[in-house]
């Protein structure tokens, strides 16, 4: 047993090189109960019979969101090349109907001033770094363009991922500490050291140990423990323990709680296969 641990082992550190690049986090249902996820190659949708398709082709996009109306946003992001070393990106937007549009024209460089963390009404959230992490800001970015800082983080260490409520409050992961901020702009840290590792992850940087996070209707949070293979849950009063478990070689990246209290996850496999799994309120597991 011990002999095959160690080849095992030896095998899933042939990914390490691919572990740069982060699996996606993005993953969302609209009001007519499509849910949307990517896989960093394109965006797929599960219809409301479990019937899967593309939505969206040929985009790389590690987050999405939805609006009031239902349209999907996402980013679509690649690397010319060696040669030039340049990044470019745009932004684009898939309607109930299915017109794709873009919202942001090809630009080089990397998306700023804009997010995919979103409250009810239509802000976008996001954290601005200074020259130095303590210099941090949590900007806010209202549905007419104006752009606020919510919050200074003199505190914050690396702030990453990030959700907002539909209220206004925002949640994100600094270092390995979930922290909030209250729509007037108040900071707590609600839990502190989440991020974990087991030893079949050791492909996961220390960057990525904790990847998407979600809420629910009681103001839980929920982190996607990429690095253990387990979602922890959050209560407000910082109380924390394991909802979900991803049977090997998966591992949650993302996910989000249905209306009818259903989990869904966005797991990423070992070997960068990604799917999509569903545990019901009584347990039972559906897996696309």
């Amino acid at each position: 047993m011990r002999h095959s641990a160690i080849f095992l082992l030896t095998g899933w550190l042939a990914f390490v090189s691919s572990a740069a690049a982060h699996p996606g986090v993005g993953i969302v249902m609209d009001r007519r109960g499509n849910v949307f996820y990517t896989d960093l190659a394109q965006v797929w949708r599960i219809d409301p019979q479990g019937r899967k398709s593309v939505a969206v082709r040929n985009v790389h996009t590690h987050e999405l969101a939805l609006d009031a109306a239902g349209n999907l946003y996402g980013e679509h992001l690649w690397y010319e090349g060696d040669a030039t070393k340049q990044w470019g990106y745009r932004v684009w937007r898939l309607s109930p109907e299915g017109t794709l549009t873009d919202v942001i024209p090809k630009q080089q460089g990397f998306l700023h001033d804009f997010s995919f963390v979103r409250d009810g009404a239509g802000n976008m959230y996001w954290a601005e770094r200074g020259a130095r992490p303590s210099q941090t800001l949590i900007r806010k970015r209202a549905p007419d363009g104006a752009i606020s800082t919510l919050a200074p983080c003199p505190g914050c260490r690396d702030v990453r991922w990030m959700t907002a409520t539909a209220d206004g409050t925002v949640l994100f992961i600094d270092a390995g500490d979930l922290v909030e901020v209250s729509p007037a702009g108040a900071l707590r840290t609600v839990a502190k050291d989440l991020q974990d590792r087991v030893f079949t992850q050791p492909q996961v940087s220390e960057l990525h140990l904790l990847m998407g996070l979600w809420t629910d209707a009681a103001r839980n949070t929920y982190v996607a423990v990429y690095g253990a293979r387990v979602v922890k849950k959050v209560s407000p009063r910082g109380q924390v323990q394991v909802a979900a478990r991803s049977p090997f070689p998966w591992s949650p990246t993302g996910g989000f709680i249905a209306p009818n209290g259903d989990l869904w996850l966005l797991e990423c496999s070992t070997t960068n296969s990604v799917r999509v799994r569903r545990i019901g309120k009584g347990g039972q597991v559906t897996v696309f």
